[in-house]
């Protein structure tokens, strides 16, 4: 995916959480392998092309299909999974396999799970007791310096994604137009039970503009958001104060 992965993981028995981590990378990999949009031989490419349906593809296809059209739906069409008329679901299949990479490892009886998928975050259970998990954000204005430090305590589940300019450049798709989103902010960063639903939220507040995207982040439950404009004004949900420390 382009990207790098890495695993923080707390507790449990060693031998099945070392089989459950094998088996955590493996599907990443796997991942990459069929939804890979720069493979030629990936299902993805393969349906796009006409060579597959849908129903001849593993069936994470159709799973990953199903979370993008809920996106879209949740987001007034904010966010999508086609470009320029292609099937194009990267942007939700990071988040998402991230999340069930988590997900698989908290289920061998890691106690606390920290996977991390270029910036993208899910959390699970606790690094120890009476500690929460903790993640910074990175600041995009001031390369190497943090906006805000984001806290875990009392959620046994929690994922931080961040959309925005800093690291790869203007890559996010106002999708209304088929171009480059051209908006006020540099990041938005949305906190969540489930990363898979902070990605897309983060992507779709971010080609809606500060004022609209904020509005919008508001209005859904369990969501929390950080959003940062060129100008270094920042904006940020009612609730996100209490998730920060």
């Amino acid at each position: 995916m382009g990207t790098v992965f890495s695993f923080d993981v707390r507790g449990g028995d060693p031998g099945a959480v070392a089989a459950a981590l094998a088996e955590a990378v493996a599907g990443l990999h796997r991942v990459d392998e069929v939804f890979s949009t720069y493979r030629e031989d990936s299902e993805v490419s393969r349906l796009v092309r006409g060579e597959l349906t849908v129903e001849e593809c593993a069936p994470e296809v159709g799973r990953v299909l199903a979370l993008g059209a809920e996106a879209e739906r949740v987001s007034d069409g904010w966010f999508s999974t086609s470009y320029e008329g292609r099937l194009d679901p990267t942007g939700i299949v990071k988040g998402w396999a991230v999340e069930r990479a988590a997900r698989t490892l908290a289920a061998a009886g890691a106690s606390g799970v920290s996977v991390n998928g270029g910036g993208d975050v899910q959390l699970l259970g606790t690094p120890g007791p009476g500690r929460p998990w903790r993640v910074g954000v990175a600041d995009p204005v001031r390369p190497g310096g943090l906006a805000a430090v984001v806290s875990a305590a009392g959620a046994a589940e929690l994922a931080v994604a961040t959309s925005g300019t800093a690291e790869r450049g203007a890559h996010i798709v106002d999708p209304r137009t088929g171009r480059s989103a051209v908006t006020d902010l540099v990041a938005v960063t949305v906190v969540a039970p489930e990363l898979t639903w902070a990605d897309c939220w983060a992507t779709a507040a971010f080609a809606m503009g500060s004022r609209a995207g904020l509005r919008w982040l508001e209005s859904l439950p369990d969501v929390e958001a950080l959003l940062i404009t060129a100008g270094d004004e920042v904006r940020c949900t009612g609730g996100l104060a209490a998730r920060l420390g």
